[in-house]
């Protein structure tokens, strides 16, 4: 036991400062969306992913507050948050397939004419839990969190490069039926140049004896 303490003190302090670097980074992003049109997010998810939002319109110069109408569907087009005349809001949901998730903010009303400035935090997986709640609940602080947070880190990493490996064989079967297509298109593409060829010198040949230049 004396002998592997050392290795372990290490090993929890190599993960106490190497987590904040593993854990997926969580930014804000800024939209500016046109009095008039709509601005979109996208992002490509794999299923049974957790995904948190908020969103915030946020307003210097406006005399009357400006308020957007809030759309996010699946790859499918399955409608997952609505909100219509809103200053703010939230949506969450568990991704039930892999695709590309879309949210759409459209300005409403004419009442203003600059853009309109909005703060979405978007989270996914790991850097959607509420790390303090399992805390809390599984009653575990100091290294053992972020422990807890590297182990949930490794599964997110492990669960992404699988649906990589699954997304790559999927683009490899789909780029060998395109070059079968493509060399049975190129074969059927040169059998009708011969056969064309050839009638062609049929032709001429019969032409030719009809006319007796042969």
């Amino acid at each position: 036991m004396q002998r592997n303490f050392p290795t372990t003190l290490l090993l929890s302090a190599l993960c106490f400062f190497l987590v904040p670097e593993l854990m997926p980074v969580c930014e804000a992003v800024w939209l500016n969306i046109p009095h008039t049109g709509t601005k979109c997010v996208s992002e490509e998810i794999q299923s049974k992913v957790v995904v948190l939002a908020d969103y915030l319109v946020i307003s210097d110069e406006h005399s009357v507050f400006p308020t957007v109408s809030v759309k996010v569907t699946s790859p499918y087009g399955n409608l997952l948050h609505q909100s219509e005349n809103t200053t703010h809001g939230q949506f969450a949901f568990t991704t039930q397939e892999s695709g590309t998730y879309l949210a759409c903010f459209e300005a409403v009303g004419k009442i203003h004419a600059n853009d309109i400035s909005i703060n979405l935090d978007w989270k996914t997986g790991i850097a959607a839990k509420d790390w303090d709640s399992i805390a809390k609940r599984e009653k575990i602080e100091g290294v053992e969190l972020e422990l807890k947070k590297l182990e949930g880190a490794v599964e997110a990493i492990h669960e992404h490069l699988l649906y990589l490996r699954n997304k790559e064989a999927d683009m490899r079967i789909v780029s060998e039926k395109t070059n079968s297509r493509v060399a049975w298109y190129s074969i059927m593409s040169l059998a009708i140049c011969i056969v064309v060829s050839g009638l062609q010198i049929l032709y001429l040949k019969q032409y030719f004896e009809r006319k007796k230049l042969i």
